[in-house]
């Protein structure tokens, strides 16, 4: 099969061209797994940080990618439930140990032992992938392989982000930054909580008015100062300043919620410029989104075909692997990207 395969981990400065495009033996699958013939995975930031050292792989070389569409082509002997042929989607989740009291209390996320898809094990970014039959989930006919694709990381994460930022209806949300995930967690609040206005932080003015056509009630700059107090922000950028910022426009109570799986120390210094008194006073919280749920990934799902959500999403061919890296680094691209086969 041929795959775009990361060999080293190097800043993308350093190394233009992270993925070689190479000829792989096809996955072998074990009895409770199934193999999939990919037809689409989106491509993520995460995918960004593995190459560039800030969750490298647990070994290289490695295969990225897990926003994987595709068919199954065969299953294990002890899969039951899914059947050559089923149009399924792998997401960042591929195995935890299923009796902590993370896993047995539904947050498996936080597993120890958790194995993360495109990093730990081979992803997406290839014609076959193996994958546990428990980390596939049968998707909607509602969309189509590309548009799928981002659901399953972008979407999932935004799902657990805005339900772990509490809001109630009607309760003012802002989204600091503008990329795949705030674009789907856009039209998710806007049809949870139609009375909540939306306020979105961006540095670039055409991810300011992509959100404002999504339907958010403001758009500004990532240190602007919206029109009133937000009861929780979302934050989805890789930086520290945006976070500093945000909590100064939370009102008291407030919840900020940051979506990352690493920040960049370049801007660690705006860390000290927090005041307690103005910033954190008052009874503003903090809290992270660590990995995912298969439940996000189920509820998502649901969600969006019953809403249904939109992602908007640019396509390059899985040998274009390296420019979509390249598109999503410079922020170049509205939405989603991902790569067909």
């Amino acid at each position: 099969m041929k795959a775009m395969v990361l060999a080293r981990v190097a800043p993308l400065a350093a190394e233009a061209r992270p993925l070689d495009l190479r000829e792989m033996p096809a996955p072998q699958i074990h009895a409770d797994e199934v193999l999939i013939r990919v037809r689409a995975c989106g491509v993520c930031h995460t995918d960004l940080d593995e190459i560039e050292g800030r969750t490298p792989p647990s070994s290289v070389p490695r295969i990225l990618g897990h926003q994987i569409v595709g068919t199954i082509e065969s299953t294990g002997t002890a899969v039951t439930g899914l059947l050559p042929g089923a149009r399924v989607g792998v997401a960042w989740l591929s195995r935890t140990c299923g009796h902590c009291r993370f896993c047995t209390g539904g947050l498996e996320n936080l597993c120890a032992e958790f194995v993360a898809t495109g990093r730990d094990v081979d992803g997406g970014y290839a014609e076959l992938v193996a994958a546990p039959a428990a980390a596939a989930f049968v998707l909607p006919s509602t969309f189509s392989d590309a548009e799928a694709a981002p659901l399953l990381c972008a979407g999932a994460i935004g799902f657990r982000s805005l339900m772990l930022a509490g809001i109630r209806d009607g309760d003012a949300l802002g989204l600091t930054g503008f990329g795949a995930s705030a674009h789907l967690v856009l039209q998710l609040a806007r049809h949870r909580y139609p009375k909540s206005p939306v306020s979105v932080f961006a540095r670039d003015e055409a991810d300011r008015q992509f959100a404002r056509d999504l339907g958010a009630a403001w758009a500004g700059d990532t240190l602007a100062a919206p029109p009133a107090p937000l009861a929780a922000i979302i934050d989805t950028t890789p930086a520290w300043r945006p976070v500093v910022r945000a909590l100064r426009h939370l009102d008291r109570g407030g919840r900020l919620v940051i979506n990352a799986i690493r920040k960049d120390d370049r801007d660690k210094s705006e860390l000290l410029s927090i005041d307690y008194a103005r910033d954190l006073w008052l009874e503003h919280e903090i809290t992270s989104v660590a990995n995912v749920t298969r439940a996000d990934v189920r509820g998502f799902l649901d969600a969006a075909a019953v809403i249904p959500i939109r992602p908007h999403i640019t396509t390059f061919p899985l040998d274009e692997a390296n420019q979509a890296i390249a598109a999503l680094a410079h922020g170049d691209r509205r939405g989603a990207i991902v790569l067909t086969m």
